[in-house]
């Protein structure tokens, strides 16, 4: 039975004994009501008491048994009714509290397109999203969701990304630039070309987290129990001695009632909730309340280099000239024209650089793409060639760190385009950020050769660096890190970065434009491309368990109080259960402060 029933039926309980005493006058019905039902919450209380007690835990619930049993025996059941409500209620909220980790992403599911306008000689036809081929032509309508990844061929729109990065202000997208699919059409409509089918678009990597989650719900860590041993002897030593002063059994049930943990299990949910939440503002998928413990703890992160320390995108480095009839201009402008139809990732580059250098692009033809060579074209009616040195009619001499593509124009050889990966420009600052919420033990783990390694690590400012490693030195690497150094993090994005991802104590994958293995073993994805998203998840995380912490014990610092005044006789029994709402209001509206930002 689901705890939100067990509230109803408590509650309805409840009603039928208030009639039963105050309508009826029949205390006695009144009484067994309440202590059937008492009497049933308590068995099961103690049941999940002892299974925790053999899994080698120990948690404050058997105070909540205690104050139960205490007010039916001196005869006090309408506290212990209130007792009961508050309990059942409890566990209704944070079940609630549970679900609605995920809620700001369920809301995608409702949302996923499922049909696709295809493009095909000037005419358009609806097809199911997932037919959808990398290379096809579809329409976007205004005002619709993009259905997969693509490139944007003909139109110029402001598109909502707001969905799946966070951020709020539209993105002005034009011809070349890429549409993660997820994304809302604004007012006009785009001709766009598809690289992603829609099992592995951007949208459905975000569906996939959501069911996974839905799957794998988060457990949440009641922190209480870290203090329920010194909180329940506290609890049996002053109800005892007020008992023993007192001679008076009712004086030990007054301090039992206010004794309830109630407030104490709900402040650490709501506290994590809140913080996923916050972070889910932020462009950060955070999988479990656990993950939030861990960033929040962690001493040791490790990064990937390609995609994650550098931003995974070949640029434009440098372009050598080989006939002096051309430029610089010209030979990136026909290479771009060749280009502009190929899904490559060189293609991408050079027409991005292209933009960015505002060359127009010339109309193409005849593409043709020589697998392992290059792409063929004609542009403005020249026969271009962009791919291997061979493949241009030229030898290369480049060294085995660079990357560059050769053109040729009629079988003539022109120039050569050399691309680099740069840094991040949030890099720098992320290693200091982090530096600064106590995360000294900082690495680069890469399988590039050295030198490239320690070039990048220098610039960005990480001194431990492990290259040339495979997939499973990366995991020999994490294995071994110190039981004191940590939990450790590590950050990646691509395919080969799956198996460190899981073997991290949190995996953090740069979901962006990163691979969907990445993000499927990762414990939290980065939505938007942007590396200082890591240290705000750390951030967050501090923040959350140190609002979680203050909220227990602020709960405890008020039940110590009212056990002392309870002691003397003060607080009759229900009133005493009363105030235990003051507690839940106050504890439950300091674990909120987790959901703002500071």
């Amino acid at each position: 039975m689901s705890n939100f029933k067990k509230f109803i039926i408590t509650v309805t309980v409840g009603i039928v004994a208030l009639i039963a005493e105050f309508g009826f006058k029949q205390p006695k019905i009144a009484f067994w009501l309440i202590l059937l039902i008492g009497g049933i919450t308590t068995i099961s209380m103690f049941i999940g008491m002892i299974k925790t007690l053999k899994s080698g835990k120990y948690g404050v619930d058997i105070l909540a048994i205690t104050a139960i049993v205490a007010t039916l025996a001196v005869g006090q059941y309408w506290a212990s009714l209130t007792v009961l409500i508050m309990l059942t209620g409890g566990d209704s909220l944070e079940d609630y509290a549970s679900r609605q980790a995920g809620k700001e992403l369920k809301a995608l599911l409702d949302n996923t397109p499922t049909t696709a306008h295809l493009l095909s000689d000037d005419t358009v036809t609806d097809v199911k999203v997932e037919t959808v081929k990398i290379g096809d032509r579809i329409l976007v309508k205004p005002g619709e969701v993009i259905p997969v990844d693509a490139t944007v061929e003909k139109g110029s729109s402001f598109v909502d990304e707001s969905s799946l990065t966070g951020e709020s202000k539209p993105v002005d997208k034009t011809v070349g630039d890429e549409l993660m699919s997820g994304s809302l059409n604004g007012d006009a409509a785009l001709t766009v070309k598809v690289y992603k089918e829609a099992k592995d678009s951007q949208y459905q990597l975000l569906v996939k987290l959501v069911k996974e989650s839905a799957a794998r719900p988060a457990k949440f860590v009641r922190l209480a129990d870290r203090y329920a041993v010194p909180f329940t002897l506290v609890a049996y030593l002053i109800g005892g001695v007020a008992w023993f002063l007192s001679k008076d059994p009712v004086r030990f049930a007054e301090v039992m009632v206010v004794a309830s943990p109630c407030p104490l299990i709900l402040a650490a949910p709501v506290a994590l909730v809140a913080g996923m939440s916050r972070s889910s503002r932020h462009g950060i998928v955070v999988k479990t309340g656990m993950t939030i413990e861990k960033l929040a703890k962690a001493q040791t992160i490790a990064f990937d280099k390609t995609g994650t320390i550098t931003a995974g995108r070949l640029f434009v480095d440098r372009v050598e000239i080989a006939d002096s009839a051309y430029d610089r201009h010209t030979v990136i402008q026909l290479a771009a024209s060749a280009e502009q139809a190929s899904t490559h990732i060189l293609s991408r580059s050079l027409i991005a650089d292209a933009k960015k250098e505002k060359i127009k692009l010339l109309p193409s033809e005849d593409l043709e793409e020589v697998t392992g060579q290059g792409i063929k074209a004609t542009v403005d009616g020249k026969s271009v060639k962009v791919g291997k040195a061979g493949f241009a009619h030229t030898e290369s001499h480049l060294s085995s760190d660079e990357t560059a593509v050769f053109v040729s124009v009629d079988d003539q050889f022109i120039g050569m385009i050399t691309f680099k990966d740069v840094v991040r420009k949030e890099t720098p600052e992320t290693i200091n950020k982090l530096k600064a919420l106590g995360i000294d033990n900082i690495s680069l783990i890469t399988g590039d050769k050295n030198s490239i390694a320690q070039t990048i690590a220098k610039q960005v400012g990480i001194t431990n660096v492990h290259s040339e490693c495979l997939p499973e030195d990366k995991i020999a690497i994490l294995k071994n890190v110190n039981d004191s150094e940590r939990p450790v993090i590590m950050v990646g994005d691509g395919v080969n970065d799956a198996p460190a991802l899981s073997i991290a104590d949190v995996g953090i994958a740069m979901g962006a434009h990163g691979s969907t293995a990445a993000s499927e073993s990762a414990d939290a994805v980065i939505l938007r491309d942007d590396l200082g998203r890591v240290a705000e998840a750390v951030n967050i995380s501090q923040n959350t368990m140190k609002i979680a912490k203050q909220s227990v014990l602020i709960g405890i610092f008020i039940c110590v109080f009212l056990m002392l005044v309870a002691s003397f006789g003060v607080i009759p029994a229900l009133l005493g259960a009363a105030l235990q709402e003051v507690i839940d209001t106050v504890s439950i509206l300091s674990a909120l402060r987790a959901k703002n930002d500071r």
